[in-house]
């Protein structure tokens, strides 16, 4: 069967919606680094205008934690949120080289009325003009100002989850590791979305999974060389860089992880959640027929992307609330 006839109907019909506005290739033809950030622009304009509820306290705020420049954060709280407060820090996608918390922004508050959390948006330096670890450092110091400025914001500096998205799940895993390994800031739990954590990208699924107009295994290699500049394809890769890499997961959080089966990470993303649960972190792993990699971008109000929603709403609610579904 073609890979195009097992997509989820409602994620396949939005896809050729999506080829139709911006090429037959969609994602899949990306040629350069610019095209990459123009055709992600074209997707987040393609789904509307993003509208915050008038009851939704949202605002931008500046850091300067340890980093060579500050850091800017997005916050947003429903205004009937307690405090102190759960809080999820949130990483975006865009194959560390686009994508933005503005892109966002109506995701986030919807996040956050959804489980009454805070959730805080990270805007981390992209590559190639900021490779490795200009983001990593960004959202770790992010982070690190959240947890110390707690009190100014409301959360409880011991319910705070990673919350990433592709490219934002190779940095909230890399996050995950470095809190460990240097005793801090301490994670109730780890979100991690389709994750892009290899950058091998080796695996039979990153070359069944690609060239029908979604991600593709050549805008993958292409954002790995960005990230990693000339350590690409060497043995110097740090598992901060890569978390595919580390090869002691012990005492990390637990992690939630979810993945389309027919998303070119999909690989990766299992091969994690089996090794995090072989060094003994509790892992709740969804792998979705139907789903592509950015499915739920293209067609948020598909009926497989509502459910997915649903699933990694209950997540953080039981694991940052102690609420049982």
């Amino acid at each position: 069967m073609d890979i195009r006839e097992r997509i989820d109907p409602q994620l396949r019909t939005r896809l050729e919606q999506y080829r139709q506005l911006v090429g037959v290739d969609g994602l899949s033809g990306v040629r350069d680094i610019p095209e990459r950030r123009r055709r992600q622009a074209e997707l987040t304009a393609s789904r509307g205008a993003q509208v915050i509820p008038d009851d939704d306290d949202v605002h931008d705020q500046v850091i300067a934690h340890g980093v060579a420049s500050p850091v800017s954060l997005w916050v947003y709280r429903p205004r009937a949120t307690t405090r102190p407060a759960p809080c999820v820090y949130y990483l975006h996608g865009g194959g560390l080289v686009a994508g933005s918390v503005a892109g966002d922004h109506a995701r986030l508050a919807r996040l956050a009325r959804a489980t009454g959390c805070v959730v805080v948006a990270v805007e981390y330096r992209l590559a190639p003009e900021n490779p490795y670890p200009a983001a990593l450092d960004d959202c770790y110091g992010g982070l690190v100002g959240v947890a110390d400025g707690h009190r100014e914001l409301g959360i409880d500096p011991d319910r705070i989850a990673l919350y990433g998205t592709s490219a934002g799940g190779c940095l909230a895993a890399a996050v995950a590791l470095l809190a460990r390994d240097r005793g801090g800031p301490a994670i109730a739990h780890q979100m991690l979305v389709s994750p892009m954590l290899d950058d091998l990208s080796s695996t039979p699924s990153t070359v069944v999974n690609t060239g029908f107009g979604a991600w593709s295994r050549e805008a993958n290699i292409q954002s790995w060389q960005a990230w990693l500049g000339q350590d690409f394809g060497t043995d110097r890769i740090s598992p901060y860089a890569a978390p595919a890499r580390a090869r002691d997961l012990t005492d990390l959080p637990p992690t939630y992880l979810d993945v389309g089966d027919l998303d070119l990470l999909r690989d990766e993303a299992v091969d994690f959640a089996r090794r995090l649960s072989w060094a003994g972190v509790p892992v709740e792993l969804h792998v979705y027929p139907g789903g592509i990699h950015g499915g739920e971008s293209l067609a948020p109000d598909a009926e497989l992307s509502v459910r997915i929603r649903g699933y990694r709403q209950d997540a953080l609610r039981r694991a940052l609330r102690g609420e049982l579904f």
